[in-house]
Formats: C-alpha cells, sequence, structure tokens
C-alpha cells in the first residue's frame, strides 16, 4: 500500500508482579525519545491510536507536541493501556454504548468499530456453491478466530455426527500450533463419518476472503466473544452462541458475551461447560425456533453502528483541520 512504518521500543504493562516489569518501564521512556524524532521529522496534523501497549510512547509523545490525538477503544471497556492514553487524547471514541459511564472526561464520542468489506460482502446462493452445501439447509457457522479454540474445537469434535443431522456445518478450527492436532482429529474423525454427513461438513484452518460467504450462508454462529467477533455479528444481525475466553484481558470477553446475552442477541456458554452435549441441545433448540432465531437476529442489529469507520475518519480529519495545523 506504500504506507511507511517505523518502530519505537515499548514496554509491555502487565497486571501482575514480574521483573520484567521492571525491565518493561525502562523501555518507555525510550520508547517516547524514539516517538518524538519520528514524529518531529513526519510533522502530522494528528494521531490516531487504538489501544495496545504499543501505542503509549507515541500518544505521550504527540501530546509533548501538542499534536491532537484521536484514540479509539474497541471493547466495552477502556483496556490499560487506552486508559492511560485518555490521559492525553484530544478526543475517544468508543464502539459499545454504555462504556463512557466509566471514563471521567466528557470528550468522548460514539462511533462504533469498523467492520472488514470482506464481511459484508457475502451472498447466500454464492456461498452455498462454494461450500456445496444446501442453501434451503440450516448452517451453522463455528470459528474460533485465526488462532482458533481448543475448547470449541474438542466440543465439535464429540458432536459432530449428531451437529451434523441437525445442520450443515462450516467450522474454521484455527492455523496454529495449538490447534493443529484438533485439526487432525477433526479429518479423522470425519472420515469415519456417512457419506452423506461428510458432505455436510467443511472444514478450514483458515478463513480468508470467503469470511464474508460463511456468515452469508450461516443462520447461527458459534464462537468467541472477542471484540471484532461481536462487532461482526451485530453488524451482520447474527444470532450466536458465545463461548468467552475464560482469561482475556480484563476480563473483556466475558463482559462482551454478557451484552449480547443481555440484549437477547446470543446465548453464552462457559468454557468450563462447552461440552458436546450442550451444544447440540442448544443448536438444536435455537435452529428449531426460528421465531427465537429472527428475535436474536433483530437484537444483534440494534447492537450494532453502522459506518463505523466513516465516522473515526471524520473526527480525525476534523482534528487535523482544526487543532492540528501549527507546524510540529
Amino acid at each position: 500500500m506504500g504506507l511507511r512504518y517505523v518502530s519505537v521500543s515499548t514496554g509491555k504493562l502487565r497486571r501482575y508482579l514480574s521483573f520484567e516489569n521492571l525491565v518493561d518501564t525502562m523501555r518507555v521512556p525510550l520508547g517516547i525519545v524514539q516517538a518524538l524524532a519520528h514524529l518531529a521529522r513526519f510533522r502530522p496534523h494528528a494521531v490516531l491510536a487504538t489501544g495496545g501497549y504499543v501505542s503509549v510512547p507515541t500518544v505521550i509523545a504527540a501530546w509533548m507536541l501538542r499534536r491532537p490525538v484521536l484514540i479509539h477503544e474497541q471493547t466495552g471497556t477502556l483496556g490499560l493501556a487506552n486508559r492511560i492514553n485518555a490521559r492525553f487524547a484530544s478526543q475517544i471514541a468508543l464502539s459499545v454504548p454504555g462504556s463512557e459511564a466509566r471514563l471521567r472526561t466528557a470528550n468522548w464520542v460514539l462511533t462504533g468499530n469498523p467492520v472488514r468489506s470482506a464481511v459484508r460482502g457475502g451472498d447466500r446462493e454464492t456461498a452455498a456453491r462454494r461450500f456445496r452445501f444446501n442453501p434451503g439447509e440450516p448452517t451453522v457457522y463455528i470459528t474460533g478466530g485465526a488462532q482458533g479454540a481448543h475448547a470449541i474445537n474438542q466440543a465439535v469434535l464429540g458432536a459432530l455426527e449428531p451437529l451434523l443431522r441437525i445442520a450443515q456445518v462450516i467450522h474454521q478450527c484455527g492455523d496454529s500450533e495449538g490447534t493443529r492436532a484438533d485439526h487432525e482429529a477433526l479429518v479423522r474423525r470425519t472420515r469415519e463419518l456417512d457419506d452423506d454427513l461428510q458432505a455436510r461438513y467443511t472444514l478450514l484452518r483458515y478463513v480468508g476472503q470467503e469470511i464474508g460467504e460463511a456468515y452469508a450462508l450461516a443462520d447461527l454462529v458459534i464462537g468467541r466473544a472477542g471484540a471484532g467477533t461481536v462487532n461482526e455479528l451485530a453488524a451482520l444481525s447474527k444470532p450466536s452462541i458465545l463461548v468467552p475466553l475464560p482469561h482475556s484481558a480484563g476480563d473483556e470477553q466475558r463482559q462482551n458475551a454478557r451484552r449480547m446475552q443481555e440484549a437477547g442477541a446470543a446465548e453464552v456458554i462457559e468454557e468450563s461447560s462447552c461440552s458436546p452435549e450442550r451444544i447440540v441441545s442448544l443448536v438444536r433448540e435455537l435452529l428449531t425456533d426460528p421465531s427465537r432465531l429472527e428475535a436474536m437476529s433483530r437484537s444483534a442489529e440494534s447492537l450494532g453502528l453502522a459506518h463505523a469507520e466513516l465516522r473515526i475518519a471524520d473526527l480525525l480529519l476534523e482534528l487535523a483541520r482544526t487543532k492540528g495545523r501549527a507546524d510540529v
């Protein structure tokens, strides 16, 4: 894309006692000095930060140079890095209604969270041809994200035969060292099934540009509850069964899942309860109740905010026009 990239030193912000905290603390001042040098050369009119410990030195450097900073929080609760960044930000863009209650500033705007264009690009008929499925049959899309989710994969492994008698399944099991054995076990299990059931199952390590078609064909989605996933579900009005990662930073995934559940958009299964029997029972319960699925779809849609990327771009350009004209 022709974008210039430069790096700065930084330290990971840990929430537990570790000798590495002391070492990393020393890297942050170095990163600020490096960011000051880069920003002085680049002379930006505004700076956008999306969280993560890597953003902290640059945000502080931009504040020192009196450059306006827009930070964007993708989850319902500001992470530790963005809580630090918020002290130096000109404006805060939020993704989730109600998250402003935790802020100590009124300088926020609700924008939503951008969704990849590929996610919206699917068509049910085209998707059915790609996956060789019947577009009139119920379809479940199961995903653990790019890395995969071992707990979900294991539940699907045990539930595969009864699950395929209920629905066609697109299953993204992950493309990581931790899920490689899951993929091999699922391939072996699939070969043990009747040909008719095998034809109702598509197993993928990774889903790329076909993500839009997987979503378009899905009547129900089973997955984790990361910010990206729940935002896509809301944007596409998809009913879901969420299995939040139990130890996500700041318990983010449980909070995301709870918000979807309270809105009526999702059912939630804790990882410790994610058994084959529970998966099969809940999928059957939902797919045999079209009115309930429709209500969940409407609830998911109510949580989505369209055109978040345009809102964020407009905010950034406005900051650049009104506060960032002076030379660095």
